[in-house]
């Protein structure tokens, strides 16, 4: 099963597992999910997809550059991320600290993905 171990494979199911796990806690827990939890997973989801291929696509191109490459990515999802969170506070939005704390929740998510997707390339990347 080769498509299994494809990481964006991968990283479709960690999605579709966080959005059912969102939908099954705003069932359940109304109140701790704030009502544009589903802007965050899109933009999320989207935002860290093409930063993977960016990451990807550069590592191919420019294999010595690697430590550089990691680097910037994190820039970026760093950047990004208060970009969006400013843009969807800046309207006078109820409930902010709730609103940050779902992102910092699946932001983490995202970023634990990204860390094991990290750590289990070490070893082609070095050869």
């Amino acid at each position: 099963m080769a498509f299994t171990k494809n990481l964006h494979f991968r990283f479709f199911l960690l999605s579709l597992g966080l959005a059912g796990l969102i939908w099954i806690l705003q069932q359940i827990l109304p109140g701790i999910i704030h009502e544009r939890i589903w802007h965050i997973l899109i933009f999320l989801f989207s935002f860290f997809f093409m930063i993977n291929l960016l990451n990807t696509f550069l590592i191919k191109l420019l294999p010595e550059n690697f430590f550089h490459i990691s680097v910037l990515a994190m820039i970026l999802r760093l950047i990004g991320s208060l970009i969006f969170i400013g843009v969807e506070v800046w309207p006078q939005m109820e409930n902010i600290i709730l609103f940050i704390a779902d992102f910092f929740v699946i932001f983490l998510f995202y970023l634990v993905f990204d860390i094991y997707a990290f750590l289990s390339n070490l070893r082609p990347i070095s050869k």
